[in-house]
């Protein structure tokens, strides 16, 4: 079925809408398609974000995100049962639980920092709304992958991919990994 979004004034219009069913990724050798069967959600991502922030209760995370409760209850569900977040109870009457990044969870700091710097760069006309202060020296720093091994500063150019331990017969098919 074809989409035709004439007429279509605002996203708020969801009976003009097609749905399509979410494909899941679960069975892909991929460590990307993999992340995003988690995280990839933009929703989800976004309560990361707020994680990092500091935001842990679930009235504070709808506030901020305008999100509603209901779909906000089934994100921060998937990312407890992924084990991104954890529920820590902080009151018993009324029953109220806490959000927080578990170490699986803080492992993304990477991914949100790597997408925060390419939205400033090219998203944000303003400047940053954010910007991230390294603890021990206190400057304002831009995160820099490097390499594991000599320190220098890493870049699409400065990288090759080559198949991994997990890799699968087919994986690199239709890539340059695939040619001779």
């Amino acid at each position: 079925m074809k989409l035709n979004l004439r007429g279509v004034r605002s996203i708020t219009q969801p009976s003009m809408l097609v749905f399509v069913q979410r494909t899941s990724f679960e069975d892909m050798t991929c460590s990307v398609a993999q992340c995003l069967d988690v995280v990839g959600e933009w929703w989800s991502l976004l309560i990361v974000r707020d994680a990092f922030l500091g935001v842990t209760r679930f009235d504070d995370f709808q506030a901020r995100l305008g999100i509603s409760r209901n779909i906000l209850t089934q994100r921060l569900n998937h990312l407890v049962d992924s084990e991104i977040l954890k529920r820590v109870a902080y009151s018993d009457h009324p029953p109220r639980s806490e959000y927080r990044l578990t170490s699986k969870g803080r492992d993304l700091w990477h991914v949100i920092t790597a997408m925060r710097q390419w939205g400033d760069q090219w998203a944000a006309p303003g400047g940053p709304p954010v910007e991230t202060r390294h603890t021990a020296c206190g400057h304002i720093v831009t995160a820099v992958p490097v390499c594991s091994h000599c320190g220098e500063p890493l870049d699409v150019r400065s990288v090759t991919a080559v198949p991994g331990p997990g890799a699968s017969e087919g994986d690199f098919d239709r890539t340059r990994l695939a040619r001779p």
